[in-house]
């Protein structure tokens, strides 16, 4: 089974947010009807980035260093 980092925008704002889940899709959706506090005020969200891994603990580890300085900048660069 597949396991995927992502990283969503705001549509309403362009705060990025940065997550790891088995179906892309279902989370979206839950995003996107407010099931996440904390980024729940700025929905409507969509999907920029994406990485696919085999297992969680390697996507774990990537959205980990995505969420660190040096990764926040490889996102900048990349986005």
């Amino acid at each position: 089974m597949s396991f995927y980092v992502y990283v969503i925008k705001s549509e309403v704002n362009g705060k990025l947010y940065t997550g790891h889940t088995k179906n892309l899709k279902k989370r979206l959706n839950e995003h996107n009807a407010g099931r996440t506090k904390s980024i729940k005020p700025n929905i409507p969200y969509k999907v920029i980035y994406t990485e696919q891994f085999e297992s969680r603990i390697e996507a774990v580890r990537r959205e980990k260093y995505l969420k660190s300085g040096v990764g926040r900048e490889f996102l900048r660069e990349t986005l």
